[in-house]
């Protein structure tokens, strides 16, 4: 993985006849294989910074990098294509199509890249026993547990290889025992596939599990 590098990233709403400026000069570099979290209390901007980190928002100014691209000089559809590609994303609710079974929601990016259906559904099924969830492939979300449905996404989250993974409070809506099979599960993937992982929470003990924590305070990150 190439690194990524945030450089001087802010992000400002128009509300009304005023600005909320959320982020304010960012500045973050994480090397491959690293472990981070991001801890703020609700609404300081954290949700909005990773989905600046991951390429799913435009920052107000400033620059995001993963080795030598800059992500946002990129047309929309390069920047998906390298988001779907390198970025691995999981959200604090699961976001699975209903639709669909286990397996098929894991396999879903790998269809999207164009991949014949056979070796996505390798993949998916590959996937799903690295998770622990290969007897419950062909069931849908509704017939799932919140842990077992976080355990797909996190799956999903992973179908094309990803060099970085970005959680948004992966385990804030989960009871504390299914949270913690999450974090180890999380922790366990970094440690075996050297994917780089960026945690936002409100939680410390889970922030004091990575290799660095630091703190998004009025816009600004500190140690």
């Amino acid at each position: 993985m190439s690194e990524l590098r945030a450089r001087a990233l802010t992000k400002s709403f128009a509300i009304g006849d005023r600005t909320l400026d959320v982020l304010q000069g960012i500045d973050l570099v994480v090397r491959p294989g690293e472990t981070l979290g991001i801890l703020g209390v609700s609404g300081s901007g954290k949700s909005t910074l990773l989905h600046i980190l991951g390429g799913l928002e435009r920052p107000s100014s400033g620059q995001l990098s993963y080795g030598d691209l800059d992500i946002y000089e990129l047309e929309e559809a390069e920047a998906a294509r390298f988001r779907s590609a390198h970025v691995g994303l999981v959200f604090q609710f699961h976001h699975l199509l209903p639709e669909f079974d286990a397996c098929e929601n894991v396999m879903m990016p790998c269809l999207l890249a164009g991949w014949p259906r056979a070796r996505a559904h390798a993949r998916g099924r590959e996937l799903l026993e690295a998770v622990g969830l290969l007897e419950r492939a062909q069931h849908r979300p509704g017939k799932l547990s919140g842990g077992e449905r976080q355990r797909v996404a996190i799956a999903r989250a992973l179908a094309m290889s990803p060099e970085i993974v970005l959680a948004d409070e992966p385990t804030g809506n989960l009871d504390p025992g299914t949270g913690r099979v999450i974090e180890d599960l999380l922790l366990q993937l970094n440690a075996e596939l050297g994917t780089a992982l960026i945690l936002v929470t409100h939680n410390e003990r889970l922030a004091g599990r990575l290799g660095k924590k630091l703190f998004l305070v009025e816009g600004r990150l500190t140690s």
